[in-house]
């Protein structure tokens, strides 16, 4: 199977253009990061470990573009990581990391392009070693790229109807040769209009996609649905439609079943926010339940869904971490600009010293159509000095392509189990100096009960200032894990951010 890296240079270079092309205010912001670990166990191994002092040097950029036709935001760092004692295969390695959004308007008011892109460490099985640093000696990590494109056109059809019609293209690699690789392609064509009734609306939508698995087969999707809403209040509406889907996902060829759904939204403040949905697929029910609440000091979000995920880092837009978003949300009233409210929200982060991509469960890397069933539920508590966070998630997961002989997790357990959570408090000494704790725990079962584990770490950590454009973090690290892979560490962390 053919494993690539994606041209970093190039698409920072393809970014700079656009933002040049766009007249937009452009900020740049380089850095350097300077990292060392002292580890007692860098293979996480269950006898004899073995001790290692890893140097981490991260030179970094940051741009963010706010202009007229191109709103985005762009972080990219290239880490080189050196083994003192030699304990990884090689010696130095190099491992990246991206998270990027946007959109570019390239035809006022009518012709737009949507794009995300993320490079991050996952876990290609959930049953085997999961640890929580990058710096690790683990053969059970890959590095996966997400990049998706989204062009589309929006307006409206004289005095009938909106309209909006979409093309996204979606990519997954990882430097794993154990998973496949996954090309989704989405094109999807959606009208809605008000009937002679002022509080009665009409919508129709028709979509195709196409799954393309490296390691596995190819599965498509057609979809056709009619529906009305009706606006109860201006801050409540229902709705309800029914058609025709037709794909290949538990069979050889496509079958047609016929769909329904129904549901509502509910907004009843700029603040509260929820979202309700249930649906009949040929593959049985799926639903997607979301409530947000957001005061000046705190925000609670609980999300709930069941549906086909056909990419192990499926999602619209590219995701920083879960107390990236809980911020992002806290910060929305002070900040409509997402540009401007994510440079923000760095700022925070780096102040109090918070990791804004700690995972609660980690992913793990499939190769074909699945079902999933997810629940989050997380808070956030900003105060004058201190900031408390606390995620929760579980979720289950089994093979929906029971037809592709591809080998993963799902092919040799029909049900995978994932629960876990983090609370991480942070508090201001000074000005320029926190102190912050994160408790985490995750633990994952398959149905037969022969391979559960369970991983749980206590970091500790002190951030501050330690120049004008520099800061510093000092932390110790305790990890345990139990079950089918054991092991414990210790570790003692420290790294420099110089930024120009």
């Amino acid at each position: 199977m053919s494993k690539h890296k994606p041209d970093l240079v190039a698409l920072t270079s393809l970014l700079l253009v656009a933002s040049t092309a766009a007249w937009g205010q452009v900020t740049v912001t380089p850095r350097v990061t300077v990292s060392e670990t002292i580890t007692d166990n860098v293979r996480l191994a269950s006898s004899n470990p073995q001790s290692e002092q890893i140097t981490e040097i991260t030179p970094g950029i940051r741009i963010n573009i706010d202009g007229g036709r191109l709103k985005t935001y762009f972080d990219l760092g290239v880490s080189q990581l050196i083994y003192a004692q030699n304990t990884s295969k090689d010696r130095t390695q190099i491992q990246n990391a991206l998270n990027t959004f946007g959109t570019f308007e390239a035809i006022d008011n009518w012709a737009f392009v949507d794009f995300n892109g993320s490079i991050s460490r996952q876990s290609v099985s959930a049953f085997g070693t999961q640890s929580v640093a990058n710096t690790s000696v683990n053969d059970n990590q890959a590095e996966v790229s997400n990049y998706r494109i989204s062009p589309y056109l929006r307006g409206r059809l004289g005095y009938m109807a909106d309209y909006e019609a979409r093309y996204s293209r979606s990519t997954t690699r990882s430097d794993s040769a154990l998973v496949s690789d996954v090309d989704t392609a989405d094109t999807s064509v959606k009208l809605s209009g008000n009937s002679a009734f002022r509080s009665l609306g009409w919508t129709g939508d028709a979509s195709r996609q196409t799954i393309e698995y490296s390691a596995g087969r190819t599965t498509e999707a057609d979809r056709v649905n009619l529906g009305l809403t009706y606006s109860l209040s201006p801050q409540l509406n229902v709705f309800a439609s029914g058609g025709r889907e037709s794909n290949n996902f538990v069979a050889l060829d496509k079958e047609s079943s016929g769909t329904h759904s129904f549901g509502l939204n509910w907004a009843p403040s700029e603040a509260t926010k929820l979202t309700a949905s249930r649906s009949k697929r040929p593959f049985g029910d799926a639903h997607n339940v979301t409530f947000e609440h957001r005061s000046a000091r705190t925000v609670w979000r609980f999300t709930d869904s069941k549906d086909v995920v056909t990419s192990p880092s499926q999602t619209g837009f590219a995701s920083f971490g879960s107390i990236y978003d809980l911020l992002f949300s806290q910060f929305a009233s002070t900040e409509p600009n997402p540009v401007a409210r994510a440079a923000l929200v760095n700022a925070y982060l780096q102040a109090y010293g918070l990791n804004p991509s700690a995972t609660v469960v980690s992913n793990f890397l499939s190769s074909a159509v699945s079902l999933q069933r997810r629940q989050d539920l997380s808070f956030s508590l900003l105060g004058l000095r201190d900031t408390l966070t606390f995620i929760a998630t579980r979720t289950d997961s089994s093979r929906l392509d029971t037809v592709s002989n591809a080998v993963d997790d799902l092919a040799n357990a029909s049900r995978v189990r994932q629960q876990g959570f983090n609370v991480n408090y942070a508090h201001r000494l000074t000005p320029d100096y926190s102190l912050g704790v994160l408790w985490s725990q995750q633990k994952t079962s398959a149905d037969n009960n022969t391979q559960d584990t369970r991983l749980r770490s206590l970091n500790m950590n002190l951030s501050g200032k330690v120049g004008k454009r520099s800061s510093a973090v000092l932390g110790l690290r305790r990890v345990v894990s139990d079950g089918l892979v054991p092991y414990t560490e210790n570790a003692i962390t420290g790294n420099l951010n110089v930024q120009f």
